[in-house]
């Protein structure tokens, strides 16, 4: 038996609900960002972060001393930031291709991206290049790779969808022995620590310049897939599908790759491999608006800056020396999304 299509009334309110979710994100976001400012080794009361951040704006006089100050604009908010960037480029990736490829289980790093970025930092790490210098490395590792995986699948003709995943398995794994061959080779009380931290996620030296580099690609590659969303819509029904309603599927395969690369290979160029981020926050927004890309996307982007917000916190307050975010995000989406495989309620859809 069918069931009848909403009414307007019905989408209306569908469309309320929704908008007042993504509002409901967004003030989440923003409290934890004043939590993240306020809170630290060196603790800033919230009457302080107004009074800088309206300096910032209105020339005026404020009770701020400088301390305070370089604490704000040069050591927690680019962190702040760069957090709230990385994290939201993962979940936009991921949200993209568990959509495109219609699998909940692909992740940005499934056309090895990370990997490529990961053997290009270690490689920068390796002949002893600047913090400028690994990040480049790691940013252009992360774009071969995923250009390798794109030109050995565009070789296979009988299942592209198929050849695409099966190409990033592979080019990511020739990469991961890459980066361990790096490691086996490299110096064992100066290159390879380095290499080995690197490689676990961390966003303890970030500054204003790291922010502005990575700034650009980012944001292309999230305002490009938002433009793109209703195609994305059509792409989650299938290929055959959006085909027979006009969609160019490999022009669009395409564009959403390079935009999904753009984002992953340069957050994990500032921030080294951050895993689950991309996996489990697109699942997360997916339970919360449904799976309409118009405001997944905005979700996805919201859920995923806040989340690695909240894990950057945990890693530098928890303990007197900071943790890796790839050992915390792994401590916390390895039970969540176990969860969500278990409880068929909220499975996926």
């Amino acid at each position: 038996m069918k069931t009848a299509p909403p009414t307007g009334m019905e989408l209306v309110e569908t469309r309320k609900d929704t908008s007042g979710k993504i509002v409901i994100l967004l003030l989440v976001l923003v409290l934890i960002f004043i939590l993240s400012v306020v809170l630290g080794r060196y603790p800033v009361s919230p009457s302080e972060l107004l009074q800088a951040l309206i300096a910032q704006v209105v020339p005026l006089e404020v009770n701020v001393n400088n301390t305070a100050e370089t604490v704000i604009f040069q050591i927690r908010l680019p962190r702040i930031i760069a957090a709230i960037l990385v994290g939201a480029a993962l979940s936009a990736a991921g949200a993209a291709y568990q959509g495109m490829f219609k699998n909940p289980l692909v992740s940005p790093d499934i056309l090895g991206a990370s990997a490529g970025a990961g053997f290009g930092a270690a490689l920068g790490i390796f002949f002893s290049f600047s913090m400028v210098g690994i990040q480049a490395m790691a940013f252009v590792g992360g774009i071969l790779a995923v250009s390798l995986t794109y030109a050995v699948s565009i070789r296979i003709r009988h299942d592209p969808m198929l050849a695409l995943v099966l190409a990033g398995i592979m080019i990511g794994s020739l990469f991961s022995a890459a980066i361990s061959c790096m490691k086996y080779i490299a110096d064992p009380y100066d290159k390879l620590p380095a290499i080995t931290f690197w490689l676990m996620g961390s966003l303890a030296s970030i500054s204003q310049r790291d922010v502005y580099v990575v700034l650009a690609p980012i944001l292309l590659g999230g305002i490009l897939l938002y433009l793109l969303r209703w195609r994305l819509n059509v792409m989650a029904m299938g290929e055959e599908e959006a085909q027979v309603l006009g969609i160019n599927t490999a022009l669009m395969k395409t564009i959403v790759i390079v935009c999904c690369t753009l984002m992953t290979a340069a957050a994990v160029s500032i921030s080294g491999m951050i895993g689950w981020v991309g996996l489990v926050t697109p699942h997360l927004a997916r339970m919360i608006v449904g799976p309409n890309y118009q405001v997944l996307l905005p979700a996805s982007i919201l859920l995923g800056g806040a989340y690695l917000l909240l894990v950057d916190n945990l890693a530098r307050l928890l303990a007197t020396m900071e943790i890796p975010l790839g050992i915390l995000t792994a401590l916390i989406g390895v039970p969540f999304f176990l969860y969500l495989l278990l409880n068929s309620e909220w499975g996926w859809k």
